[in-house]
């Protein structure tokens, strides 16, 4: 018996370059991390290669550690452009016990490595009885 063999095609083939071709100003860049703990310090590395550390700014507020950097477009002419340009923001939750009163940053080679110290955890839950009238 014959098999017949089915090539499956792209209805719009060259949607993927017409994807690639919207300009960069359009399309929103992604910071990328890392997170671990090591000993006793909360860690997140993040990607920002060619960014100055001047242009990035890390906030820790109620819990939540936060990063934004911007990567500014030189005003030149381009013959070809794959380097996308604009503000980026991630945020992370810190873990239970992390103490933001204990914060250490550094920028080496387009790495962000920022590194927070872990406290004593939160107390655990408790329940309280309720009352209630006779």
């Amino acid at each position: 018996m014959a098999t017949l063999a089915r090539k499956q095609r792209f209805p719009f083939p060259d949607m993927q370059d017409w994807f690639e071709a919207i300009p960069s100003k359009f399309s929103m860049p992604a910071l990328r991390i890392e997170d671990y703990t090591e000993g006793d310090r909360y860690v997140m590395r993040a990607e920002l290669p060619g960014i100055a550390a001047e242009d990035i700014d890390v906030v820790i507020s109620d819990g939540v550690l936060t990063v934004e950097a911007e990567r500014t477009e030189r005003d030149i002419d381009k013959n070809h452009n794959e380097i996308r340009y604009g503000a980026v923001s991630r945020s992370v939750t810190l873990p239970p016990g992390a103490d933001e009163d204990d914060v250490q940053a550094d920028y080496t080679d387009g790495m962000l490595t920022v590194s927070v110290g872990l406290g004593a955890e939160k107390a655990e839950a408790k329940h309280i009885e309720i009352r209630h009238g006779d």
